[in-house]
C-alpha cells in the first residue's frame, strides 16, 4: 500500500503537537476535520491521525458532533 507523503510529514511528531497546539492556543475559535487539518498543514492521513488522538488523550482537544477538533476548553 501506498503511502502519501509530504516533505512536511519529516517533522518529528513532538514538532507537530507543538505547532498545532500553538494554532489552537493563538485563535480559541479554530474548529477543525480531520481532513481539514491535513490540507492545512499539508500532512499524511496518518500523521493527523496520530496527532489529534494525541491531543485528545491529553484533554487538550476534543471533537463535535460533526467530527471537527476543538479546544477541551472552549465548549
Amino acid at each position: 500500500m501506498a503511502t502519501t507523503t509530504t516533505a512536511h510529514t519529516d517533522f518529528p511528531m513532538a514538532d507537530w503537537l507543538g505547532l498545532i497546539r500553538a494554532e489552537y492556543l493563538e485563535l480559541p475559535d479554530l474548529h477543525l476535520t480531520l481532513p481539514q487539518a491535513r490540507r492545512l498543514w499539508g500532512l499524511n492521513e496518518a500523521m493527523t491521525q496520530a496527532v489529534f488522538a494525541a491531543l485528545l488523550d491529553a484533554g487538550f482537544l476534543t471533537q463535535t458532533r460533526t467530527g471537527a477538533y476543538v479546544r477541551a476548553d472552549s465548549r
